[in-house]
C-alpha cells in the first residue's frame, strides 16, 4: 500500500507562482515514479508532469517551460510559474506502481488562478 499526501494549492493571480508538494509513505519500493495530474470541472483527469520509471521527467505540452517537477520516489514537487487562468484545477499527486495498473492517488489540492 502506498499513501500520498499532497498540498500547496491556493489562489494566485495570473503570472504568479505556486509550489505543490507530495509526500509518499508505505510501500515505497513498489513505486515506479511519482507525478502530477489535474482535473477541471467537466473534464477528465490529465497528466501535468511525471517522472517515468527510467527517472526522466515528462511534461504535458501546455506546461512545458512554465512548470518544473522535482523529487524522488519519497516526495515530489511541482514548481508552477507564470500561471494562467486555464491552469485552474484540482491537482493530484500520482504514484505509478510497479505491480499495479491502477496506481495510487493523493487527495488533491485546489489551484485557482484568477485576478
Amino acid at each position: 500500500q502506498v499513501h500520498l499526501v499532497d498540498s500547496g494549492g491556493g489562489l494566485v493571480q495570473p503570472g504568479g507562482s505556486l509550489k505543490l508538494s507530495c509526500a509518499a509513505s508505505g510501500s515505497i519500493s513498489s513505486i515506479g515514479g511519482l507525478g502530477w495530474y489535474r482535473q477541471s470541472p467537466g473534464t477528465q483527469r490529465q497528466l501535468v508532469a511525471t517522472f517515468m520509471r527510467n527517472g526522466n521527467p515528462m511534461y504535458s505540452d501546455s506546461v512545458k517551460g512554465r512548470f518544473t517537477i522535482s523529487g524522488d520516489n519519497t516526495q515530489v514537487f511541482l514548481q508552477m510559474n507564470n500561471l494562467k487562468p486555464e491552469d485552474t484545477a484540482v491537482y493530484y499527486c500520482h504514484a505509478d506502481l510497479i505491480h499495479s495498473l491502477a496506481g495510487a492517488w493523493g487527495q488533491g489540492t485546489q489551484v485557482t488562478v484568477s485576478s
